[in-house]
């Protein structure tokens, strides 16, 4: 049982909570609750170690034992220690520390999401959830783009994490990977989305809650697209707008109905 706040485990998961930097350095992040522990187990995720305390609830003590299972290395942590880690208002008692790794995009693609110069967590968790919801191939991370496994990402993203490829990128590494697509910026002054066909190949670029979508992805584009809305609405935020804009998409590939 570990018992110190200065346990190697505990000031590893304190970093990896805290800075993207410290994450990027150790190649790994954390996960906390049931829910996406649960999620990274199903995905077959490679773990670090898992944490948890006294008092689980019984979805968690049969994950425990599914963590054992699968020979993952499981530690108790005394007291309020594991409490005082987490990012939670209600902790679940659990966490893990995961491999930062990269899923590999599908081949040929048709599908590409970037969240460009998306900021606020909850808003970048929400398009990684619906990214996944939607069947995008891949989201390219755009330099200024918020880190997607900060701990309120992850929690937004809802497991998507573990089955979407994520890659942190240069525009110019963008450029080369989007090469023959069709670039659409979401933006107000653009073409309807139900008048303009998403069917073909596509990149959808998403700017940030702030500034909107960067000069290089400006430059990058080849249109925008729009979601008309009653009069008198501003806008929608990053997050709803993307998953419209994303479920459209799907739509409109969708296969008729035979009557």
């Amino acid at each position: 049982m570990i018992t110190s706040s200065q346990n190697p485990k505990l000031k590893l998961v304190r970093s990896l909570m805290g800075r993207a930097k410290d994450r990027r350095e150790e190649n790994a992040f954390v996960v906390e609750g049931v829910r996406l522990v649960e999620e990274a187990v199903k995905a077959g995720w490679n773990f670090r170690f898992a944490l948890y305390s006294d008092g689980l609830s019984e979805r968690g003590s049969n994950l425990l034992g599914r963590l054992k299972e699968n020979d993952i290395e499981v530690d108790e942590v005394a007291g309020d220690l594991l409490q005082k880690l987490s990012d939670t208002e209600t902790p679940q008692g659990i966490l893990a520390a995961l491999e930062l790794s990269e899923l590999s995009s599908p081949e040929n693609t048709d599908f590409i999401l970037i969240p460009d110069q998306v900021r606020d967590p909850g808003n970048l968790g929400t398009l990684l959830r619906s990214a996944a919801a939607t069947g995008a191939g891949a989201v390219l991370l755009p330099p200024e783009t918020t880190d997607a496994f900060a701990p309120k990402v992850l929690r937004a993203g809802m497991g998507a994490h573990f089955r979407l490829p994520i890659q942190s990128l240069t525009w110019e590494e963008i450029k080369k990977q989007t090469e023959g697509m069709n670039i659409y910026i979401a933006d107000m002054d653009g073409t309807a989305c139900w008048e303009t066909d998403l069917r073909k190949p596509l990149a959808l670029v998403i700017g940030g809650e702030a500034e909107g979508a960067s000069d290089e992805a400006q430059r990058l584009a080849n249109g925008k697209i729009s979601i008309p809305m009653s009069e008198g609405v501003e806008s929608l935020n990053a997050g709803v707008a993307g998953s419209v804009l994303m479920f459209e998409v799907v739509r409109q590939r969708r296969k008729p109905l035979v009557e």
